[in-house]
Order: structure tokens, then C-alpha cells, then sequence
């Protein structure tokens, strides 16, 4: 998929959310800020949630929002953290401080930053179950000391891994993964703003594929609605048209979101989807390697795959050597990212 991804140029507002609850919660800390947690499954839209309690919070919420990436620190090597365009301004002249100390003090400084409007900043902490717990005692001291200034807000799959004196600073918000019904409307409404046509049964099936996971069910539906063969007055998202771009695929579409995630900088998708195939396929990362240089070769997308191999072949050396498949095969996944490496 060449064009943006639907998960980003769709990006829900508060009244779009498709459970009632949170849209309950989230718009009740609008008009009266606290810090959050937001928790449930993998892909029901806690990071969408928090974006878009920002959009309708701040004045300036491309400034008023900053987005922490817990795995973006603990998943990479001091220098990639130093020059992460994101970070790499609180570091400048920092060279010298340890990894424990360039977290700590972009936490801080993130924290400390004054509004660029109205009274208070959001800072969202995402993916936060990768946090060790000696970290959490230096993020429950961020809280209390810019409490009048920020507001956090926590998402994670796992509340538990919380230490109480951080659960006790925020509201919980559960969310849950949708419902059939629910991501099928969110499916009408994405489809319906792209102009592209639709029947019951291909938005049944697609819904399916989502399988209570949103952000995997809009990709697909991004992808049926690509790859659909049909004339300019004929629906594209149909149960044929699914079918054949989705009832067989299975390992290639999600390498295929990976590589497209990566592609266009949206690096916690992607690294999503290596956790899943990591995990919920087992694939090992000589095998999702494999099959990530297959994929491209086969794709219809025009990937660099000289680029490609020769990213590949690093990672390939780091992954005999190393001991984390996640870390190295995140790192091709980043590279691929940068400017001048995208398809």
C-alpha cells in the first residue's frame, strides 16, 4: 500500500470512539484534567484514544502532546536513542550520561517543557509494561512534581505491571477490544469518508479478520480495498474481493503491514506486528527475515530491495550474535523509516 495508512488519515476524534465508556471517560477529563491509564488488548485504540483526547484538550496539540514510546527506550542502544529526532534535543551535549540517565532525564525534561497553550501539556506513555520498575519510582517523582503543569497518560496491555504508587495517581480507563458491530461501523465510516463502495457481507468478513483487533481490521480493509479489481461503479470491499485479499494470506499481509507500517514512519505499528509474529506465529528471526525479503521481492510495491538486503544482511550478522531477535529486526524496521529508505 503506497498511499498513508487509514490508521493515521482516519484517526478517530472523541465522538468517533467506538465504546461509549470511554468516550465517557475521556471527555470528562477534558473539562477536568487527570492522569489516565489506559489499558486493554493489543490494537483497541488506547494510543488512538489518547490522540484524541489531546486533538480535543489542547489548542496546539502537535506541541501540547508528547508521545513516549517506553519500548523506544528500552529496546535500543544509547546512540539510537541520541539521535532520535524526538529525544535528541533534551540530549544535546548529553553524551556522557548513562542509558538509566538519558531516560530519566527525557522523561523529566519532557514533563518540565511549559504549554505552548492553555494551562497544562499531555505526555502519553505508551507500550508502559516495558517499564522496570526501578524506572517507575523516577516516573511516580515526575508526577508529583509537574502535577500542576502535566497530565499523563499511561496505555499498556498489562495494569498489573504497575507499581501501586503510580496506579494510585491515575483513573483507570478499560478498554476493551470491539465488538463485531462496533468495528464494522468504524469500518462504514472510514470506508464511506474514502468514497470507496461496500456490502454487508465484505465488511462482515473483514470485520472478522480483525478478530477484536481495530487497527489490523482498517489495514485489511485498506488493503482489500487496494488490491480490489472492479469497475469505477462496483463496490470494492466485498466478500470475493476480501477473500482474495485476505482468507489466504495470512504470515504474507501481516509482513506486508509491517513493511508498510515501517515505510511510512509509523514504527509502533510496525514493531506491533513483529511482536505478533514473533510471538503469536513463532516465527524465529531468521525465518521473519526470510520472509520479510520474500514478501518484498513478491510485492507489488515497489520496494528498494537493494536496500533492503543490505539492511538485511546487518541485521542478519546481529542476529547470530545477539540474543533479542525483537531488538535487531526492530532496528531494520526503523532504518527502513528514515528518509531516503522508504519504497
Amino acid at each position: 500500500m503506497d498511499a498513508p495508512l487509514w490508521t493515521e488519515t482516519h484517526a478517530p476524534d472523541l465522538v468517533d470512539l467506538p465504546q461509549p465508556d470511554v468516550r465517557d471517560y475521556l471527555t470528562e477529563a477534558v473539562a477536568e484534567p487527570i492522569n489516565l491509564i489506559l489499558h486493554g488488548p493489543e490494537g483497541v485504540g488506547k494510543t488512538a484514544a489518547a490522540r484524541a483526547l489531546a486533538r480535543e484538550a489542547h489548542e496546539d496539540p502537535d506541541n501540547d502532546l508528547v508521545e513516549i514510546n517506553v519500548a523506544d527506550f528500552f529496546g535500543r542502544t544509547k546512540t539510537e536513542i541520541k539521535n532520535d529526532p524526538r529525544f535528541a534535543h533534551f540530549l544535546d551535549g548529553k553524551s556522557r550520561l548513562s542509558k538509566r540517565d538519558m531516560i530519566n532525564h527525557v522523561l523529566k525534561e519532557s514533563a518540565a517543557h511549559q504549554p505552548v497553550s492553555g494551562q497544562y501539556k499531555t505526555v502519553l506513555l505508551d507500550n508502559a509494561e516495558a517499564i522496570r520498575e526501578d524506572f517507575q519510582q523516577a516516573l511516580r517523582r515526575v508526577m508529583e512534581q509537574y502535577a500542576r503543569t502535566t497530565q499523563f497518560v499511561i496505555a499498556t496491555r498489562q495494569p498489573s505491571k504497575l507499581i501501586p504508587p503510580i496506579e494510585s495517581r491515575c483513573f483507570p480507563v478499560p478498554m476493551r477490544a470491539p465488538t463485531h458491530e462496533e468495528t464494522a461501523t468504524v469500518l462504514r465510516r472510514i470506508l464511506d469518508a474514502e468514497g470507496v463502495g461496500y456490502d454487508d457481507q465484505g465488511i462482515d468478513f473483514v470485520a472478522s479478520y480483525g478478530d477484536g483487533d481495530l487497527r489490523r481490521a482498517i489495514l485489511g480493509a485498506q488493503l482489500v480495498a487496494t488490491k480490489a479489481d472492479v469497475g469505477a461503479d462496483e463496490a470494492a470491499v466485498t466478500m470475493d474481493t476480501a477473500y482474495e485479499a485476505l482468507g489466504e494470506v495470512g504470515v504474507d499481509a501481516r509482513v506486508e503491514e509491517m513493511l508498510a507500517a515501517a515505510a511510512s514512519g509509523d514504527f509502533e505499528a510496525a514493531r506491533s506486528t513483529l511482536d505478533d509474529l514473533l510471538e503469536d506465529e513463532g516465527l524465529s528471526g531468521d525465518e521473519l527475515l526470510a520472509e520479510l525479503l520474500r514478501v518484498a521481492r513478491e510485492s507489488n510495491r515497489n520496494w528498494d530491495l537493494a536496500e533492503l538486503h543490505q539492511l538485511a544482511g546487518e541485521v542478519d550478522m546481529d542476529l547470530q550474535e545477539g540474543t533479542s531477535d525483537r531488538v535487531h529486526l526492530s532496528h531494520l524496521l526503523a532504518e527502513l523509516g528514515r528518509s531516503g529508505r522508504r519504497a
